[in-house]
């Protein structure tokens, strides 16, 4: 079955079954919240969606982007990315992941669920498929 495994160069901290993920979290100085939808192949993740309340420093809006609920929606043009290399310090604060299968159905935790929380002696995380035991 296919999943999301979450760890650093290769070594797997937790393992999550996930065809889908939205990983959320707020911009460091602008204060903004900002979402991003991936679907999870073989190949790796497919950014479908992304959302953000507002711009900033690093976060011009698209010019296609919509306003909808409050945020601005947009495509992102991206190739399949084979892995997510995310920085992750205590001072910025967790991610917020929502996993999505079929066989799990929807769970939203702080990373920090699944990994632990955000230390200085390890500041970033990698995410990645894998096939994980049904």
């Amino acid at each position: 079955m296919l999943g999301l495994c979450l760890g650093l160069a290769g070594t797997i901290w937790a393992q999550v079954p996930a065809e889908q993920i939205t990983l959320s979290w707020t911009h460091t100085i602008e204060k903004i919240r900002w979402a991003e939808d991936y679907r999870l192949t073989n190949e790796g993740f497919i950014l479908e969606q992304a959302r953000v309340k507002g711009s900033g420093a690093g976060m011009e809006i698209p010019a296609d982007a919509v306003l909808k609920d409050g945020s601005w929606h947009y495509k992102p043009n991206l190739p399949i990315l084979p892995m997510l290399k995310l920085g992750r310090t205590p001072e910025a604060g967790d991610y917020q992941l929502c996993v999505s299968s079929t066989q799990a159905g929807q769970q939203c935790h702080s990373m920090s669920y699944w990994v632990g929380e955000p230390t200085t002696e390890q500041p970033s995380i990698e995410l990645w498929g894998c096939d994980i035991p049904s």
